[in-house]
């Protein structure tokens, strides 16, 4: 019983730290809310990972996950952006877009339930690594306009439900001795994140950013071979009605 519980106990850690990154976000401590938003994502990372492990995967555990990220990785970055980049804008701009995201989030974990994946790879940008992104990127509000931050916030949200695909890293399993060791490697990343918060948040940003970007630019040649389709078709029909003007 304690067994098939340990990955439902990552998961519930995944939604407490989301949980204590909006608290001190609203405190004004935002690179200690963005690593919050940084070790749900270990978290979350390794609670699949111990279900396969364990033989315990279930539909109450898939549920409660995506419930989880929803808050962690929807609500807690959307609201660190809000308080450092966007609570200046006009208010129905700035609710309007701190709003968009968690509810593209909230729709692409729907879609990821309901539908089957592609092996190997997700559809759409995992909420996980567009709330990493959303939440180190506004540690960087002195540096960046308003108008930067919310055309990433808007990109983030349009990629989250895109149909781009990204690699999937979570199906990379671990042996069961390493389950043992999953709650050392996490209190050694959270003293490390605690003592250097601002520069871990950075580099985390750095890495995810390039895997976001990895879709953007995949979205961006589905673009142009949907164009260059849509230019063949228009040409083949010009052919076709010249022949039989």
């Amino acid at each position: 019983m304690i067994q098939k519980s340990i990955p439902s106990l990552f998961t519930i850690g995944n939604l407490m730290l989301g949980m204590f990154g909006i608290m001190m976000a609203f405190d004004g401590k935002l690179s200690m809310a963005a690593i919050m938003v940084i070790i749900a994502m270990l978290l979350d990372g390794l609670d699949g990972r111990m279900a396969r492990v364990l033989k315990c995967e279930s539909e109450f555990g898939k549920e409660l996950d995506s419930l989880s990220d929803v808050v962690s990785f929807g609500v807690a970055p959307a609201l660190i952006m809000y308080l450092t980049s966007l609570q200046e804008l006009n208010p129905a701009l700035g609710w309007t877009i701190t709003a968009i995201f968690p509810v593209f989030g909230a729709l692409r974990l729907a879609r990821f339930n309901v539908r089957p994946g592609i092996p190997g790879y997700f559809v759409g940008l995992p909420i996980p690594a567009a709330g990493g992104v959303l939440a180190t990127l506004a540690l960087f509000h002195k540096d960046v306009s308003a108008p930067f931050m919310i055309v990433a916030t808007l990109l983030l949200s349009y990629l989250m439900v895109s149909t781009v695909k990204y690699p999937n890293f979570k199906k990379i399993g671990f042996p069961k001795k390493a389950v043992i060791g999953a709650p050392v490697v996490i209190v050694i990343a959270v003293a490390v994140a605690v003592v250097f918060p601002e520069q871990i948040a950075k580099l985390i940003f750095g890495l995810l950013a390039l895997y976001a970007l990895y879709g953007f630019r995949q979205s961006l040649g589905l673009f142009k071979v949907r164009r260059q389709r849509r230019r063949r078709r228009r040409s083949e029909d010009k052919v076709y009605h010249s022949k039989n003007g």
